[in-house]
């Protein structure tokens, strides 16, 4: 049995795993899928939300789990897993990086080796979130997603934080170098291109990378491809 932490991206919460989490359940695994602070069902105020915390609210639950885990990042929420080794590098078996941010050490999102937001987005009147418009987050997130899986995902999806992107992740080579990594590559990701997914791994190469042929969202469009590789990273590293 592996324990698996499953992190959300960008204006989603721990609902989006909810094809992934029972079927590693069925397989006998300890799943939490929590909401980062800000988003999903959180009450944080997004003038609340920092890297700092989120890599403290995700080692908090590593710290507080039955021996060490899978820590699995999907889109944005790669540079809270990856802060979250930092802080409690013991405690993870390997990070998986699910189509998402993988940046070293300095370096914010909004450092990405891309020109521009792949998804259009909306600023609010005070300048402390942006949001998608629906025709955007599909043509982003979900061009590959049953259509009643992308409505329901649709009506899910809050406001995000703008601040997290300009905030720097800060890795040092004797903590969070010291974790295992494995990237997860989808090939028909429209807000995280296969271009720039393979930039990210080039520049801080990972010891495992398997590929999806799918869309910015597996855990809709292909979940149990996904769990599949989930497992598999699990009894490699775990």
């Amino acid at each position: 049995m592996a324990n698996f932490v499953l992190i959300h991206g960008a204006m989603h919460g721990g609902w989006c795993w909810e094809l992934v989490a029972p079927q590693l359940i069925q397989h006998g695994h300890r799943v939490v899928a929590p909401d980062l602070p800000g988003l999903g069902g959180s009450n944080v105020p997004p003038a609340e939300v920092t890297l700092e915390n989120w890599g403290k609210f995700v080692a908090d639950i590593l710290n507080n789990s039955p021996g060490r885990t899978i820590l699995v990042g999907h889109s944005l929420g790669g540079i809270a897993i990856s802060q979250a080794a930092e802080y409690a590098p013991a405690q993870v078996a390997a990070l998986v990086y699910v189509t998402a941010v993988l940046l070293s050490d300095g370096l914010a999102s909004k450092d990405l080796p891309q020109e521009k937001s792949r998804v259009e987005v909306t600023l609010s009147a005070d300048g402390q979130t942006i949001s998608a418009a629906p025709q955007a987050a599909v043509s982003a997130f979900y061009g590959e997603t049953p259509a009643a899986w992308r409505e329901a995902a649709l009506a899910r999806l809050v406001p995000q934080p703008v601040a997290i992107s300009r905030m720097p992740l800060q890795l040092s080579a004797g903590r969070y170098g010291t974790v295992k990594r494995a990237y997860i590559e989808c090939l028909r990701d429209q807000a995280l291109t296969i271009d720039v997914q393979r930039k990210m791994q080039a520049a801080l190469p990972c010891d495992f990378t398997a590929a999806i042929d799918t869309d910015h969202s597996p855990f809709y469009s292909q979940p149990e491809t996904l769990v599949k590789l989930l497992m598999e990273i699990a009894a490699r590293f775990d």
